[in-house]
């Protein structure tokens, strides 16, 4: 017995060693046991919300559905600036797969992006192979670019990591028109200048979502409980300017700018005198809203690769600047008219008082000697009217010593001169005149302020102002927005004119109406007179302050027309001219208004009043001619004194006319010329216009013949403007309308 206790004493020591282990054992699967419960504790109570949100993001897809931003349209509606739905494309590389889940060749890639975008290859492969979770491709791309790059992913069974993502993209139908007035918006839609800018918040709108569930490859599942949330689209705008008077403005404005190689370019504002209502805001040099970022004008693009990054990005900035309410000038003799309405206002003088002021050719004040623009030949005795009409500066300093510092603020302040004039555009500035206001002004001061000089004020300013003056008194806040339409359900919200004060009386206005019609027809204004029209106007031409020599002459005009019961006011500025014509406001931007004003006046339904001294006597009103055989309109033609010009293939009796130059309506000389063409003879005849400047009007008709033109004149003298630049192309039988004037007058 002895010997078996010897023989199972090891087999105890095992059972107890084998029980000792599995109390370890399982005390280290009861300690397991209690982290995994506390731990799944933790996730379930602690960090549950957390990780079912991470879940849920992870199975869903949240989609941004882009609104469209607002439409801007002229006051007759036609479209200035829309969107259209385009799309953007993106990737999220490492995840770029095809249909069986192997990952994507990232040059294979590349190179369909840019055989399909035109992008880069370098930096394209780049994004591919980026650490990021998402890079983007290409913005706003149109719908034929997306189909090819769709059947590319079909065709190759690229399945993920390719995303189509829909967005909008801004559109402007009409190019440079109105550039610095409308803006433009960035990529990712927000206004960045202009009206797109000042009023990005109402055209704006509010992105909608899709939330929706998808796949371990983020491919949308066909859900019930997917959310929709529609967006709100941007409000539209409806402007008070007009595209056709917007043309008018831009188109003489830039031959103006050209022809008198007027180094910092022009402005030219159109205003309703009654309503406050801007018909037409133009700068020149100007760029396209549609490719911001490049230069427009020839000029500028001759030497766009020779400036700098930094050189590049300067010159688009100033392009985008409206200078017609960012930028003060020195208004010159254009404010005559604002002093004179104040001196009259206040019975400080009569407009017709024989030798109320007198011209020695030039006026000392304190020790500064300020001539007459005519020192050479002193103006001598003179009237208010007289005054006005040879834009006498020592005249006007007299003036101003009879109204004194505290009036002239006075009115300053309501002419509106001192602040901003509210209309609804970014980066309006206000008048700078001197420091400390009234207690600044010294005798010299008071002497060039009378005349324009050495303050600051906008052109919008300098407009708007006059615009009183034309509407009896009254001054109107300048409107820029008439309507707002809420796009999603047609609501109409208007913007009423804003009338701000009574600043002279209807009597006052009125004579200084007429004051401004003697300027245009006996004073140096005369070259904005328009045939059969009742033109007012102002000539200013200042010089460079002091220190400023190379911002150089600011040349400009300011009219209202019809004198009385004004529909139209019209500020015309031209900065630093170098032509050989000079810097003389009346000589170089009087014919531009007239110009301007032969076109618009018409146009707005303004009936001719004045019986037309000079115009053509003989004209022939051109029928149309269209739809009849060439044999039967040559015959009508020559019954007429015209000449017809057809070059056609086929028997003339019949041969039919479905085009013509001129077209029907229009007034023509005898012995104008009438280019004809049919079905088999569509392409037309160009030619390049003369240059009729400085000729007698025998010598620009045969100029004009010598081309195959046709001329319409007014005036007698002389031509000083013609409406379609020298030496561009033209079709053949067109109308070149011209403006003479007599030599030997004064158009300061």
């Amino acid at each position: 017995m002895r010997k078996n206790k010897k023989i199972n004493k090891p087999e105890k020591f095992y059972v107890k060693a084998l029980s000792k282990k599995n109390g370890i054992l399982f005390l280290v699967v009861l300690l397991i046991f209690i982290l995994l419960t506390g731990r799944l504790g933790y996730i379930q109570f602690v960090k549950g919300a957390e990780y079912k949100r991470a879940a849920y993001m992870n199975q869903t897809i949240n989609k941004i559905i882009s609104p469209k931003r607002g439409i801007i349209y002229d006051s007759t509606g036609k479209v200035l600036a829309t969107s259209a739905d385009v799309d953007t494309i993106t990737i999220n590389p490492g995840s770029i797969t095809y249909k069986d889940g192997k990952d994507v060749e990232p040059e294979k890639l590349a190179n369909a992006f840019v055989d399909i975008f035109g992008l880069d290859y370098q930096t394209v492969l780049d994004k591919i192979n980026s650490s990021s979770s998402v890079e983007t491709i290409v913005r706003k791309v149109e719908q034929d670019k997306v189909s090819l790059l769709e059947t590319w992913l079909d065709e190759n069974n690229v399945t993920s990591g390719v995303n189509i993502d829909d967005d909008v993209k801004r559109y402007y139908p009409h190019g440079t028109l109105a550039s610095q007035l409308i803006g433009f918006c960035g990529d990712d839609n927000t206004g960045l200048e202009g009206l797109e800018n000042e009023w990005d918040d109402v055209l704006t709108g509010t992105p909608g979502k899709i939330i929706t569930s998808s796949n371990v490859i983020r491919e949308e599942i066909p859900d019930e409980n997917q959310t929709y949330i529609a967006p709100e689209n941007g409000n539209n705008l409806v402007l008070s300017i007009d595209v056709r008077i917007q043309s008018i403005l831009e188109k003489y404005l830039e031959q103006a700018v050209i022809e008198n190689e007027c180094t910092r370019g022009g402005n030219a504002i159109a205003m309703n005198p009654n309503t406050g209502d801007i018909l037409g805001m133009a700068t020149y040099p100007y760029y396209d809203l549609n490719t911001p970022f490049k230069p427009a004008t020839e000029d500028l693009k001759e030497i766009w690769d020779t400036l700098s990054s930094s050189e590049q990005t300067e010159q688009m900035q100033s392009l985008w600047r409206n200078r017609a309410v960012t930028d003060g000038y020195e208004p010159g003799s254009t404010f005559k008219l604002i002093t004179s309405s104040i001196a009259l206002e206040e019975n400080l003088v009569e407009p017709d008082t024989e030798k109320d002021f007198i011209c020695t050719g030039s006026e000392t004040v304190y020790d500064y000697e300020i001539e007459c623009w005519r020192s050479y030949n002193p103006h001598g005795e003179q009237s208010l009217r007289d005054a006005l009409e040879n834009s006498c500066n020592p005249a006007f300093i007299q003036l101003a010593n009879r109204i004194g510092p505290k009036l002239f603020f006075k009115y300053f302040d309501a002419y509106g001169l001192l602040d901003r004039t509210g209309v609804a555009l970014p980066g309006e500035t206000s008048g700078y005149f001197f420091e400390g206001g009234e207690e600044g002004i010294g005798a010299v001061e008071l002497a060039t302020m009378s005349f324009g000089q050495r303050f600051l004020i906008s052109p919008l300013q300098m407009l708007t102002a006059v615009c009183a003056i034309a509407n009896d008194g009254v001054l109107m806040q300048p409107r820029i927005v008439k309507q707002i339409i809420n796009a999603d359900n047609g609501s109409v919200t208007n913007i009423e004119p804003k009338e701000v004060r009574q600043v002279i009386s209807k009597e006052t206005a009125e004579t200084m109406q007429d004051l401004m019609k003697s300027v245009t027809q006996d004073g140096t204004g005369r070259n904005a007179k328009v045939a059969g029209y009742s033109i007012g106007g102002k000539t200013g031409t200042s010089e460079p302050s002091p220190g400023r020599e190379e911002d150089g002459y600011t040349s400009s005009y300011v009219a209202i027309a019809p004198t009385s019961n004004a529909q139209i006011a019209l500020l015309v500025i031209l900065y630093d001219a170098q032509g050989e014509n000079g810097h003389q406001g009346g000589t170089i931007v009087g014919p531009v208004v007239a110009q301007i004003l032969s076109e618009l006046l018409p146009y707005l339904g303004i009936a001719s009043t004045e019986e037309a001294e000079e115009e053509n006597t003989d004209a022939i009103v051109l029928p149309d001619l269209t739809n009849k055989t060439v044999a039967e309109a040559k015959r009508i033609l020559e019954g007429q004194n015209l000449d017809a010009e057809i070059t056609i293939e086929g028997n003339e009796n019949e041969s039919v006319v479905v085009n013509q130059v001129p077209k029907p309506g229009v007034s023509l000389e005898e012995g104008g010329i009438v280019y004809l063409y049919t079905a088999e003879n569509t392409v037309s005849v160009s030619t390049t216009v003369p240059d009729l400047k400085g000729m007698s009007l025998s010598q620009a008709k045969n100029a004009l013949k010598a081309q195959n033109l046709n001329i319409n004149y007014t005036g007698s003298g002389v031509v000083i403007s013609q409406d379609e630049v020298a030496g561009s192309q033209i079709e053949s039988g067109s109308i070149i309308n011209v403006i003479l004037q007599e030599e030997g007058v004064d158009t300061y």
